[in-house]
């Protein structure tokens, strides 16, 4: 299978225009949604710019040039292709503003499959007055031209053959797919919150320092990088929200270090602010 042809991204930051450089790169048409003229140029030079690195590194089969001709970057929901095939939406972790997005997405493209990007929510509340039969979760990993996995994400609702057909092009994009019962934090967010919580608790007790913790987890345990740099990546606010999430709904194994609301409340947000858990 090959990827789709004409696909949607709504939602331009870091993981949006790292999963319209991976559907340029599959040879798909996309459409990126943003929501002002700031934003959306701020969203094309970031494809822009990823593609380019990726050329650098001779990761391209095609010149940025040539990919960027098939990508349109738009600040409306109604102007998403009406033939698209497939809508990602990679919006912030917000239950309401991702299922008004997928409603959205909905009505503008009829035929497509709604995938949410999110990495904790449920998608059955996201599929719920939805056709449900085409929603599911499709869970790209940071920085998603260089990350393999795709965490597949399916709900009671969802129709058998979106599940195989979403595989199938997750696979010709060079993903490697795991599949997920819907429940929360799913797989992957689930077991790297609660390795995060803990290495944040053990630096709260002085047990070992930042650096200390990650190499033990990266030379002990092979992770590419430790919980504490990959929190700083993924953004500690983004990491406090997915713990408060699976607090509520899985108990108080994940409730979140008083370090890390320190952190957040002081704008310590990882790599994105130039300081989290380290001086980026």
């Amino acid at each position: 299978m090959s990827a789709p042809d004409s696909a949607a991204v709504v939602g331009g930051g870091t993981m949006g225009a790292g999963i319209a450089h991976v559907l340029l790169a599959g040879g798909s048409r996309v459409v990126l949604a943003e929501t002002s003229a700031e934003r959306a140029a701020a969203a094309r030079a970031a494809v822009t710019a990823s593609l380019r690195r990726a050329a650098d590194r001779g990761r391209l089969d095609s010149s940025p040039d040539d990919l960027l001709a098939r990508l349109d970057v738009v600040e409306d929901l109604g102007a998403l292709p009406a033939d698209a095939h497939l809508v990602v939406e990679a919006v912030p972790e917000d239950l309401a503003l991702k299922r008004r997005v997928l409603a959205e997405a909905a009505r503008a493209c009829p035929d497509a499959v709604l995938a949410s990007n999110t990495s904790s929510l449920s998608i059955g509340a996201l599929a719920s007055g939805l056709p449900g039969e085409r929603v599911l979760g499709v869970h790209f990993f940071n920085p998603v031209p260089v990350q393999a996995l795709v965490e597949l994400v399916h709900h009671a609702g969802v129709s058998a053959e979106v599940v195989a057909r979403v595989r199938g092009w997750a696979e010709a994009l060079g993903k490697t797919v795991i599949e997920v019962r819907d429940s929360p934090g799913f797989a992957t967010s689930r077991l790297g919150v609660a390795v995060g919580m803990e290495a944040i608790r053990m630096l709260e007790e002085g047990v070992a320092s930042a650096e200390d913790v990650d190499t033990g987890m990266a030379l002990g345990y092979g992770w590419p990088m430790g919980p504490l740099r990959l929190t700083d990546l993924v953004g500690l606010d983004v990491r406090l929200a997915i713990a408060e999430h699976l607090t509520a709904e899985l108990g108080p194994r994940f409730t979140p270090p008083a370090l890390l609301r320190e952190k957040v409340a002081r704008g310590e947000l990882g790599k994105k602010t130039g300081r989290g858990f380290f001086t980026w």
